[in-house]
């Protein structure tokens, strides 16, 4: 089976085959960097580093380039707000959103282009679609996109013009020719601070956010490429002016596949500030390891809603606790060394290698995925497979799991809860069943170090904390 994506340009699956053989060119829109990075972006975040994962263990070279928004009104106000540059307010965002995703295992993609960068390439841009006829000088000084010049608008989202003038996000203002118009480059206000204005042909001002994302990708990646990404709620209408103003402005294709990432719910409402519901990735970090909030996400299919819940993180928590147990036992003797786990080379046609494939080729099925590691560690447990705890921890890093030290691992947090004990005696049990007394021994000793006496009876095994 090939690789099969979701395109919601064409809503279905489609065989992907990249523009240019062995080289995949994937841009995803990052963050505007004001504010400390939340679970919606962790989502989008861990969703395309997945893809980009697979795409490379698939055998392809990946260009990925990941923007970061680094003007735009929210900046602005914010760094007033707190008396600083524009310039030490994004520094210190961007500082942070590294470490936040760094702790969800978020690999750097191949460019991080900061939209400030590339103000040259916009103007161009801009310059492009005037002389074309589908840009135009407004009263108040902005320079807007004239959608109804752009034949095909709406294909993305799936609406009508008609449509979405109805839709509430579409803005009404008096100085455009049609309130979809939207803005490509915005005039300086008098009392915005220096380093939010640029020189332009248009008057000074700053590029419009839509404008970002086209120059930035096309600068980086060409005029045509493979894949963009987001989340879902940039379908419309940033990428859908995304679509209108690269195509306009080149005169060609744009983007061959679009993918987008699903909301996150808390208790099954969209997550958002306005509704109190907003949790920050350093906030869940408090309580939760990395591993185990990326292990949580991938539970859930990128493209569907992703309900967050401390219950739901806890048991993320002990399912993947169960994972690391399964490579304690088959790798103690190289973990003990104090080296991780080597890496083993994956046999594809190895039958669960291949189901893990095919999950991972359809549409990045991660839950199916995720049940084929579960059937690994079962087949470790029963024989302390060490073939097996290899396979396993080789096919746990296509995700971007399980290259931890087991015991470190096991050993971190508050201590190990009712659950997990529980866990640790059933594995003690199945060793002295088959006569393993050496690995009934370790785990023994291993829940004596972590503060767990065992009592064995005829009974069975009970357990108090010492």
């Amino acid at each position: 089976m090939s690789l099969r994506i979701h395109n919601t340009l064409t809503r279905r699956l489609e065989k992907f085959e990249p523009i240019e053989p062995g080289h995949v060119r994937m841009y995803v829109c990052g963050i505007t960097v004001y504010d400390l990075c939340h679970m919606g972006h962790a989502r989008m975040m861990t969703a395309f580093d997945v893809a980009y994962r697979w795409l490379r263990e698939s055998g392809w070279r990946v260009t990925y380039v990941r923007n970061i928004t680094d003007i735009d009104d929210k900046i602005i106000r914010r760094a007033l707000e707190r008396g600083m540059s524009i310039r030490a307010l994004t520094d210190e965002m961007i500082a942070a959103m590294h470490r936040d995703i760094g702790a969800i295992g978020v690999l750097p993609p191949t460019h991080e282009p900061r939209a400030t960068d590339y103000v040259q390439p916009m103007l161009d841009m801009i310059g492009r679609l005037e002389a074309k006829g589908l840009a135009y000088r407004a009263a108040d000084g902005d320079v807007n996109f004239a959608v109804r010049k752009f034949p095909g608008y709406g294909r993305l989202s799936g609406k009508s013009l008609d449509e979405l003038r109805a839709g509430e996000r579409v803005a009404t203002d008096s100085d455009k020719h049609d309130p979809l118009d939207f803005v490509l480059w915005k005039a300086a206000k008098p009392d915005e601070p220096a380093d939010a204005k640029w020189d332009a042909p248009f008057g000074a001002g700053r590029p419009g956010w839509h404008i970002e994302c086209s120059a930035m990708s096309c600068a980086l990646l060409g005029e045509h490429f493979d894949i963009h990404g987001g989340g879902m709620d940039l379908q419309f209408p940033h990428h859908e002016n995304e679509i209108a103003q690269s195509v306009g402005a080149n005169g060609g294709p744009f983007v061959n596949l679009w993918m987008h990432n699903g909301f996150v719910n808390v208790d099954n409402e969209k997550m958002s500030k306005s509704l109190g519901n907003f949790f920050t990735i350093a906030d869940v970090l408090k309580s939760f390891d990395g591993e185990t909030l990326r292990f949580f996400m991938l539970r859930t299919h990128y493209r569907s809603p992703l309900n967050f819940s401390d219950a739901s993180l806890e048991d993320a928590r002990q399912a993947l606790r169960r994972l690391y147990t399964a490579l304690d036992t088959a790798l103690h003797g190289i973990a003990s060394t104090g080296e991780a786990p080597v890496d083993a080379v994956i046999d594809w046609t190895q039958p669960r290698a291949a189901a893990f494939r095919t999950a991972m080729d359809d549409d990045f099925n991660t839950p199916a995925a995720v049940a084929v590691l579960f059937e690994l560690a079962a087949e470790v447990n029963r024989g302390h497979d060490h073939d097996a705890a290899l396979l396993l921890r080789a096919l746990g890093r296509a995700l971007g799991l399980l290259q931890q030290r087991p015991r470190d691992f096991l050993q971190a947090g508050s201590g190990l809860d009712e659950a997990a004990i529980r866990e640790r005696i059933d594995a003690r049990a199945a060793a002295k069943a088959a006569r393993d007394f050496a690995a009934a021994d370790r785990i023994r000793a291993e829940l004596a170090a972590q503060g767990v006496e065992l009592k064995d009876s005829a009974q069975g095994t009970t357990w108090v904390r010492a």
